[in-house]
């Protein structure tokens, strides 16, 4: 049994756990036709179910998992869950009527209307009534996680922003402020704004579908699924005293500490590889970098696009100056799970590091 809580622990390392992550975000889309079914998906539930169930008899995850302010975390967790599910459901269902030749099942329906009163009104009102209730008994099992006044006598280990945030603060482990704060951020933003530009298809409006929407649904949900909710997570249940990881199964000692010897590309390539000293001249020394990040945002495109037909046919199809944009958001985009993993597997800080202007990437 101790053997298990070791492994699972050490399978919660951040590589191992975005790794994972990612493949299983991959995995979701390929298999949607199988894990959509209603019987596959309910088995799915019952075993999360009884692994969380198990997990309770250990006192530090049943000690976090059970903290009213980490409480909603895992119904976001579920109900997020559920409502991919959901959705992915119904755009298989209408996938395969298109196949068959047949409307969606939102076109069969479309036609079919009810009165506002009392039809509409009566469900809005029982929908208010349970909230009402929830929220009342919520409130009243759960007690509000206020602490005191903030002084600078007592600092919380460890110091977490709200939930919503800590997708941004574990960015911040990563990039500079200016990156993980404006950036990132607005890069998000734009980005999502820029889909229904991007992707002009006309077919899927007004029903799921998946096969049709393919380049609006998955940058979409890369960026919510992994690149925000898993991020969510991560900081909440695996982020401990001194922002250091712990395992679910792990007491959050707050005397841990965790030697990261952080290295920049620029010693990586001009001390460790050619043996020499860093030159002097910033632009010189951080050549390296830059000439890294060239390549990642204007070679990498047109190799990528001579090897796939995928590729290929969305140049085609989007032309040169959205296929251009769509691939500088995409690379941005994996440039967070890229960058994560060189930090923890090889100890990389910054790409491109001038702190004489901190301009650091």
């Amino acid at each position: 049994m101790h053997f298990l809580i070791h492994f699972i622990n050490a399978l919660f390392n951040p590589v191992t756990y975005f790794s994972a992550s990612v493949i299983g975000f991959g995995a979701m889309i390929h298999y949607r036709e199988k894990w959509t079914e209603p019987q596959f998906a309910l088995r799915i539930l019952i075993g999360v179910l009884a692994v969380l169930g198990l997990s309770m008899f250990n006192d530090h995850f049943r000690e976090i998992s059970t903290k009213p302010d980490n409480v909603p975390i895992f119904l976001m967790v579920f109900s997020v869950g559920f409502f991919t599910w959901l959705s992915f459901r119904q755009a298989v269902v209408n996938d395969r009527r298109l196949a068959q030749g047949q409307p969606p099942v939102e076109k069969e329906t479309s036609d079919k209307k009810v009165y506002v009163w009392p039809d509409l009104v009566y469900v809005e009102f029982i929908a208010t009534i349970v909230a009402g209730v929830v929220l009342m008994v919520w409130s009243l099992a759960l007690h509000a996680p206020l602490e005191q006044a903030a002084t600078p006598a007592w600092t919380p280990n460890p110091s977490k922003a709200p939930w919503y945030f800590l997708g941004l603060q574990e960015m911040l482990v990563y990039y500079d402020p200016w990156l993980a704060g404006v950036v990132f951020p607005s890069l998000i933003i734009v980005g999502l704004m820029a889909i229904p530009y991007i992707d002009k298809n006309p077919k899927g409006a007004g029903y799921y579908t998946f096969n049709e929407r393919k380049l609006a649904i998955v940058p979409f949900l890369f960026g919510f699924l992994i690149l925000w909710v898993t991020l969510i997570f991560l900081g909440t249940f695996l982020r401990g005293p001194g922002w250091n990881f712990f395992g679910p199964f792990e007491d959050w000692d707050p005397h841990k500490v965790v030697v990261l010897n952080n290295i920049n590309l620029s010693e990586y390539f001009w001390v460790k590889f050619l043996g020499m000293g860093l030159p002097p001249n910033p632009l010189l020394r951080e050549l390296p970098g830059f000439s890294l990040l060239a390549f990642y945002f204007i070679g990498l495109p047109p190799l990528l696009t001579k090897k796939s037909n995928f590729l290929m046919g969305l140049l085609e199809r989007l032309g040169v100056a959205r296929y251009a944009v769509l691939m500088f958001l995409a690379l941005s985009m994996a440039a967070l799970p890229i960058k994560m993993v060189l930090r923890w597997a090889f100890n990389l800080k910054y790409i491109v590091s001038i702190p004489e202007v901190f301009f650091n990437i």
